[in-house]
C-alpha cells in the first residue's frame, strides 16, 4: 500500500482565514445596519434639524453678541465643530435603543447563534454607527460653507475629519450598546441616554473654551471624549484653528477608549439576549 504523505498548509494561513472572517462578520453587519438607513432616509434629516438650529439661530446670535472670547475665530467658526460634535453623539448614543428592538425581534438570538465572533459583531455595529453619522458631518459643512465660515479644503484635513467622525461615532456608539446590554429595556436606556447627553455635551469645549470654565469642570472636560473629538475636528475643520491637545493625541485618545469598549461590549453582548 502506497502512503500519500500530507500536503502542508502554508504557514501563517491559518491566522489569515481567521482575520477574513472576523473582517467579513463586522462588515456583513455593517451592511446590514447601512441597508436599514437607505430605506428610512428620513431618520437623515430629523436628526440633522437640531444641528443646523444650533448654528443657524444660537450661533448667529452669539456670534454678534461677542460674550464669548474665541481669539481669531469667529464665534460662529469656534461653534461649527462643536455641533458636528454633537450630532456625531446625539445620533450614536441612543444606538443602542435599536439593539434592543433587535433582541426584542429575535435579532439578536440569531447573531449570537452564528459562528462570528462577538467582538465582530460588535465591531459591525460600531462602523454602522459611523456611516449614520457621516451624512450629518456633510450636511453640517455644507451648511458651514453658505454661512461663509472660513473651512479647511483639501486631501489631508477632510480624510482627518472623516476619521475623527466615524471614529468618534464608533465610541459613543460602542458605549451606548454596553448601557443597552446593562438595562436591557427601552425605557430604562431612553432615561439613561437623555440624563448623559447634555452633561457630556456641556462638559466639553463644544461651545466655550476650556479656559472660561471653572477649575472642577475643566478636570471633567478633560476625560470627557467629547473634548478630543471637538479638539480634533476644529484643528482640521476650520482654517486658522489649533489643536490644544494634538490631533494624534485626540484621535489615540479616542481610539485606545474605543478599543476598551469593544472589549467589554464583547464580553457584555450576549447578556443582552437574556
Amino acid at each position: 500500500m502506497t502512503s500519500v504523505a500530507p500536503v502542508p498548509r502554508p504557514i501563517g494561513s491559518a491566522e489569515t482565514g481567521a482575520i477574513a472572517g472576523f473582517a467579513g462578520s463586522a462588515l456583513a453587519i455593517a451592511e446590514m445596519e447601512a441597508r436599514k438607513l437607505a430605506r428610512d432616509p428620513t431618520e437623515l434629516v430629523s436628526r440633522a434639524i437640531q444641528p443646523v438650529l444650533w448654528l443657524i439661530v444660537f450661533g448667529e446670535v452669539f456670534t454678534r453678541t461677542r460674550a464669548i472670547p474665541t481669539g481669531a475665530l469667529s464665534y460662529l467658526e469656534f461653534m461649527a465643530p462643536g455641533v458636528l460634535a454633537q450630532g456625531v453623539l446625539f445620533t450614536a448614543i441612543f444606538y443602542g435603543i435599536a439593539v434592543i428592538w433587535e433582541r426584542d425581534l429575535g435579532i439578536i438570538h440569531k447573531q449570537l447563534a452564528s459562528p462570528a465572533p462577538r467582538t465582530s459583531l460588535v465591531l459591525g455595529k460600531a462602523m454602522a454607527a459611523g456611516i449614520r453619522a457621516l451624512p450629518q458631518a456633510i450636511i453640517i459643512f455644507l451648511l458651514a460653507a453658505l454661512l461663509g465660515l472660513r473651512l479647511e479644503i483639501g486631501a489631508y484635513p477632510l480624510t482627518a475629519v472623516l476619521a475623527l467622525v466615524l471614529l468618534g461615532a464608533a465610541t459613543f456608539a460602542t458605549f451606548s450598546l454596553i448601557v443597552a446590554c446593562i438595562v436591557k429595556t427601552r425605557e430604562r436606556f431612553m432615561g439613561i441616554g437623555q440624563l448623559l447627553t447634555m452633561p457630556l455635551f456641556f462638559a466639553s469645549n463644544a461651545i466655550y473654551p476650556l479656559e472660561l470654565m471653572p477649575a472642577w469642570l475643566r478636570a471633567v472636560a478633560r476625560v470627557n471624549p467629547l473634548t478630543y473629538l471637538v479638539d480634533g475636528l476644529r484643528a482640521e475643520m476650520i482654517a486658522g484653528a489649533t489643536s490644544r491637545f494634538g490631533v494624534l493625541t485626540d484621535l489615540g485618545v479616542l481610539f485606545m477608549l474605543f478599543t476598551a469598549l469593544v472589549l467589554l461590549a464583547a464580553r457584555l453582548y450576549p447578556g443582552l439576549a437574556r
